[in-house]
């Protein structure tokens, strides 16, 4: 059963910095593109960033890029999202993805952040 798991949201003052953590099982986590999405209160959850099955490849959502970034562990398992500079408007529910085949998402952490 693949599973996701988020970990490392709290509440943090603006300008500052989180790290979120997403612990894979259930399938080959080496093998497979990741993903991290974000949901604002009121909002459409938006992608925000991704990671080839390689680690060689990222790509981010304009508003984060610069100050987000992704990286993966594929001994551990775990996908993170290392997130500075963090400003109000990056409050949200953080999810990470696996797509194709599996299409499976974490519950989320939440991350808030006080001007």
């Amino acid at each position: 059963q693949v599973q996701l798991v988020e970990s490392g949201g709290g509440y943090v003052q603006a300008g500052g910095s989180l790290r979120l953590s997403c612990t894979a099982s259930g399938f080959t986590f080496a093998d497979y593109m990741m993903n991290w999405y974000r949901q604002a209160p009121g909002k459409e959850r938006e992608w925000i960033a991704d990671i080839t099955s390689s680690g060689s490849i990222s790509e981010y959502l304009g508003a984060v890029e610069g100050r987000f970034t992704i990286s993966r562990d594929d001994v551990k398992n775990i996908l993170y999202l290392e997130m500075n500079s963090l400003q109000p408007e990056d409050t949200a529910v953080y999810q990470c993805n696996v797509g194709s085949p599996f299409h499976a998402w974490g519950k989320g952490t939440q991350v808030t952040v006080s001007a």
